[in-house]
């Protein structure tokens, strides 16, 4: 297998991140956004999540393979400790551990940044159709995610409704008057 490098998201890769999402939105219901934004949106919304949480990219064999990000859970400052993830494999590139990757690198981000608990808001089907699996809460639970709760027949994309499920991942202690997470353009990578 070709190597994954991990690294930073740069603007520059809104392009082939846009194409990557543009998938997930036109062919899937794993996004209940209906239009794929354009590739000016989506810098749009890099550059405000970059702002303050990290957002890492995969390559594989020289391509961008995936990329993965935090971003705000609530807004509302008792929740500074908490994010909501992302991550989104190209199509082809799916097994590949490349997931699993981008998401070590992103938890390992937040601890530094000071996070305490990862969330993923998924979308879950009653039954398995060709538009949505249960591999992404598969994949979240592999990696130490647990299922807290789930809202029913609460997105319709395709002609169909389907379930959202929350899962949660706790990455830090949780002591009285904690410190307030850092940007993470101010934190310093170990090693």
């Amino acid at each position: 297998m070709e190597e994954i490098i991990i690294r930073r998201a740069q603007l520059s890769d809104a392009e082939k991140l846009c194409a990557i999402y543009a998938y997930y939105v036109n062919n899937t219901a794993v996004t209940f956004e209906d239009d794929a934004p354009d590739t000016e949106e989506f810098a749009q919304r890099m550059r405000g999540i970059m702002s303050f949480y990290p957002y890492f990219v995969a390559e594989c064999g020289g391509e961008v393979a995936g990329y993965c990000y935090a971003g705000v859970f609530k807004n509302r400052s008792a929740y500074d400790w908490a994010v909501e993830t992302t991550v989104y494999v190209a199509k082809g590139y799916g097994r590949k551990g490349i997931g699993a990757r981008l998401y070590a690198a992103l938890e390992e981000a937040l601890k530094l940044q000071g996070i305490k608990n990862m969330y993923a808001c998924i979308a879950y089907p009653a039954r398995e159709d060709e538009y949505l699996t249960k591999d992404s809460v598969n994949f979240h639970k592999r990696l130490g995610f647990k299922i807290v709760g789930r809202f029913v027949k609460c997105g319709s994309k395709f002609g169909r409704w389907y379930d959202m499920v929350w899962m949660e991942k706790m990455t830090g202690r949780h002591n009285a008057n904690p410190v307030r997470p850092l940007p993470y353009s101010k934190v310093k990578p170990v090693g």
